[in-house]
């Protein structure tokens, strides 16, 4: 029997059908199941976990304007957001913890203002505005605007013991951010005292981890705009005092230890004006840095035991001063006291130091153990005294190094312009000046200079001062 022709084509696309897949499989298994000529596309890395969500609470004051939190129960978790709607007269945290993934944000209402603090406060309970106890992990203050979160201290005779903000018992990983600080004692005061019972609060025993402080504005302290790091030396436990004579002169009978320190601290951004003592003081710190920054009109007690535009405290170690501002006040322009313990360095870089007042030096160095310092690219003009005074007084024997800076009109205080008003030397220490193209650069006045004294000192174009000294540069992210 004779097949259709529908049938015979019907027969044939099928055999073609059955011949292109037995090719398709014997091609497939040469090539051991690839594509031929192909290139494997990378696997992509696993996404990072995201930060864990928290939520947002909002608290309000008592009918006495204030708050107190304790969170031993840990109520509040990592992630969340707390925000402080009204006006606070104190506000007390205690055993707040966020993470290091998921800090806990402290902050306004958004496109509110919240004030915190007594301006009517005289003495007694109550003392500080804002303060934070065994906290960790926290974000303090606005998110972008540091007019809408303000810390406003006491305006009374008994202001010199209020703490406008204070982190204290161990408190750290703080971010302090956009918030403005008014009047009060002390504008922003962090350290823990020892204590005889916690052996934790004794160095070497433990340390405080990481601190930023930026775009805060401070004026009108009683005392201190900062005080950061514990400046005692030592600390009689029996006395609950600070010690800061050396351990011959311990008394019979009491015990004494070292205060522990901080370790990362970074301040930057900030403005710092009409403050009656030391502007930002630091101490017992390894890793600080302090950019950017505006300090000016301090030291308004004219007090000579605090006077620093900025001060690089005792016990300092590992620090860089660079980028900041420091102008027309009445004490020295920047003190440093740090320790060049275990190879410890310093460097402090392209600053501005210029106007102080009644024979105050301007750059003044004064370290222990062996300190070296690095002062490179300065501009240092009208200092009361010498433009830089180094000091081995108090063990700082090594050589200085001193590089490109211009040094301008020292001793505008009326003291003769010797040749070391420049950079003055006594007690054993030592520098070594730059040469060549590392050479400072030194003149008697301003106009000698030809600088422009309107536009932050920088060289006009005919200037010797050349390529020493301060350039100005762009605010820090």
């Amino acid at each position: 029997m004779t097949m259709s022709l529908l049938t015979k084509q019907h027969h044939i696309k099928l055999l073609n059908m059955l011949l292109i897949a037995a090719i398709a499989l014997l091609f497939t298994n040469c090539n051991n199941g690839q594509a031929p000529q192909s290139t494997p596309r990378p696997q992509s890395a696993p996404a990072p976990a995201p930060a864990p969500q928290g939520k947002t609470y909002t608290l309000t004051p008592d009918g006495n304007g204030r708050l107190n939190v304790n969170d031993v129960n840990r109520y509040y978790k990592p992630g969340d957001v707390l925000i402080l709607k009204g006006n606070f007269s104190a506000i007390y945290f205690t055993n707040l913890n966020g993470s290091a993934s998921a800090p806990i944000t402290i902050k306004n209402p958004p496109g509110a203002v919240t004030t915190i603090g007594n301006p009517n406060w005289n003495g007694g309970s109550w003392a500080e505005a804002f303060s934070f106890t065994n906290c960790h992990y926290l974000k303090i203050g606005s998110d972008n605007n540091k007019a809408n979160f303000l810390i406003k201290g006491s305006t009374q005779a008994g202001r010199p013991a209020y703490f406008n903000l204070i982190l204290r018992g161990h408190t750290d990983n703080i971010e302090i951010r956009n918030l403005t600080i008014t009047n009060g004692g002390t504008g922003i005061w962090a350290k823990t005292d020892p204590v005889r019972a916690d052996r934790s609060t004794w160095y070497p025993n433990s340390q405080m981890e990481n601190l930023s402080i930026h775009d805060v504005e401070i004026s009108g302290t009683h005392n201190e705009a900062m005080y950061i790091g514990h400046t005692a030396t030592y600390w009689d436990l029996t006395a609950g005092l600070s010690f800061y004579d050396p351990p011959s002169k311990f008394k019979p009978g009491h015990d004494y230890v070292q205060p522990i320190k901080w370790h990362n601290v970074k301040i930057y951004n900030n403005y710092v004006h009409d403050i009656g003592a030391d502007g930002i003081q630091t101490s017992a710190i390894d890793q600080l840095e302090i950019y950017n920054n505006e300090v000016t009109n301090w030291a308004l007690q004219h007090n000579s035991a605090h006077n620093g535009g900025i001060l690089l405290g005792g016990r300092t170690t590992n620090t860089n001063t660079h980028d900041n501002y420091v102008h027309n006040g009445w004490g020295e322009l920047l003190q440093f006291y740090g320790s060049g313990e275990n190879g410890a360095k310093h460097v402090i870089r392209n600053n501005l130091f210029r106007d102080n007042m009644e024979g105050n030096d301007g750059v003044s160095i004064r370290g222990t153990d062996n300190a070296i310092v690095i002062i490179s690219n300065n501009t240092i003009a009208r200092t009361g005294g010498n433009s830089i005074r180094l000091s081995g007084y108090r063990g700082m024997k090594g050589t200085q190094i001193a590089n490109n800076n211009a040094l301008i009109q020292p001793r505008t205080g009326g003291t003769p312009l010797y040749p070391n008003a420049y950079i003055y030397t006594e007690g054993g220490a030592a520098v070594e000046e730059g040469t060549g193209s590392n050479a400072n650069a030194k003149f008697a006045t301003v106009a000698a200079a030809d600088v422009d004294k309107e536009n932050f000192y920088l060289p006009n174009s005919s200037s010797p001062v050349a390529d020493c000294g301060y350039r100005k540069k762009g605010k820090a992210e």
